[in-house]
């Protein structure tokens, strides 16, 4: 039998129809495949810097001046300004840049700093460096920070500092810190590795302490590419030494007046920063839209478990490196199910500072400090970014009302 072309061509179609359905059908989108959210995502935010950071790269590379150079002079009067500082001093890290402040402060072996014990390590693992013996205590439940009230009990003969660390992106509650500091004639050091620009009572975050100590880690608010630090102070004579500090204790090449350590910041992530500063402002409204937007949509969503956003002070201007919800009950669930669906979260910090085994001997034990360990079983970071986008924030929102304990 002769079947025309016609025909076939129209039978083909058909197959060819058939054959996509039973694809559709046999294979279904979900919600997993539609949606990958992140908990972090530097990719966007590099793309838009592109040129504009490869220009300044290729400046560097000309001049050949990779550590102290211009670039660096050119980043520390531009973080000074913003920080509302006299002076800023670059490092190679933030970690480095709270060992610097110890050490310009002179505390040492035999001393006491105290601090908060819910914070990454870098906190304590300075004041142990330098030979002190941490002194923790707990925080505030609501902004997670240092519990201001509590800090004066903590004093003892053998104190010589306080620091504060502002958390999340949000300040301390400086003002009563600083009046206990005062009166007992303790500088304060103030921990804002995550918290550049953030203010408290219109006091930018590294200006309301003797000195202030910043990360520029890539993840941070502003990252470099890399790691990068900055220390930040009013005081003329702490600025001198923090500079010498930093280059082994050097004031000119090869005249060493005391020992330091080698912490210089590379030209190469000071020109990084100097491109990013220029938008910290812009990233940091972003990140505070974000939030809102998380606030309203779980204000709107029906939630079968409790859910507490974050808490922001009245005055205080927060700049959410992490938006963090409290989850009283089932967190290591949720957690398990956001992931499972393309949602990326994490806990900061699973384990206290005061229960961490290389602080063993300070003699902590579970239960010394109830709000930090709460907070520790309890919080988790939902993905918060300036790019991230309404659709994107929905979508977490929605996966999180679909959980059911």
């Amino acid at each position: 039998m002769r079947v025309s072309l016609a025909v076939l061509r129209d039978s083909l179609r058909r197959l060819r129809a058939a054959s996509a359905n039973l694809l559709t059908f046999s294979t279904p989108v979900t919600d997993k495949q539609r949606m990958r959210v992140p908990l972090l995502d530097l990719r966007p935010q590099h793309e838009v810097l592109r040129q504009e950071l490869m220009t300044a790269i290729e400046s560097v590379m000309d001049t050949q001046q990779f550590v102290m150079g211009p670039e660096v002079k050119h980043l520390e009067d531009e973080v000074a300004a913003y920080s509302q500082v006299k002076h800023a001093i670059g490092c190679a890290s933030g970690s480095d840049a709270l060992l610097l402040a110890l050490m310009a402060l002179d505390v040492k072996s035999g001393d006491e700093v105290i601090t908060s014990a819910f914070t990454f390590f870098a906190t304590g693992g300075a004041i142990a460096r330098v030979g002190a013996r941490p002194v923790f205590v707990d925080i505030d439940p609501q902004t997670y920070n240092i519990a201001a009230e509590k800090v004066e009990a903590a004093i003892t003969p053998r104190t010589r500092a306080i620091i504060p660390v502002h958390i999340y992106g949000q300040c301390a509650d400086m003002e009563p810190i600083n009046a206990v500091a005062e009166r007992h004639a303790l500088p304060v050091i103030e921990d804002a590795a995550q918290a550049i620009g953030a203010t408290d009572r219109d006091r930018r975050a590294g200006s309301i302490g003797a000195i202030g100590c910043f990360s520029f880690y890539p993840s941070k608010n502003l990252g470099a590419a890399g790691d990068a630090g900055m220390l930040t102070t009013n005081d003329d004579a702490l600025a001198a030494r923090l500079r010498k500090l930093r280059v082994h204790g050097a004031a000119t090449e090869y005249h060493h007046d005391e020992i330091g350590i080698n912490s210089r910041l590379d030209s190469l992530q000071a020109t990084v920063l100097r491109v990013k500063l220029r938008h910290l402002e812009e990233w940091s409204e972003a990140r505070r839209k974000r939030a809102a937007r998380y606030g309203e949509l779980l204000k709107e969503t029906d939630l079968a478990f409790e859910v507490t956003p974050p808490f922001t002070r009245t005055d205080a201007t927060h700049i959410f490196h992490q938006y963090i919800i409290r989850v009283p009950h089932h967190r290591d669930a949720l957690m398990k199910h956001l992931i499972e669906n393309g949602v990326s979260t994490r806990v900061y910090y699973p384990v206290p500072l005061h229960l961490q085994q290389c602080f063993s001997y300070l003699g902590y034990r579970e239960g010394d400090l109830p709000e930090t360990e709460s907070a520790t079983s309890e919080t988790m970071a939902l993905p918060c970014f300036p790019e991230l986008n309404d659709e994107e924030q929905r979508y977490v929102v929605d996966t999180i009302a679909r959980f059911r304990p």
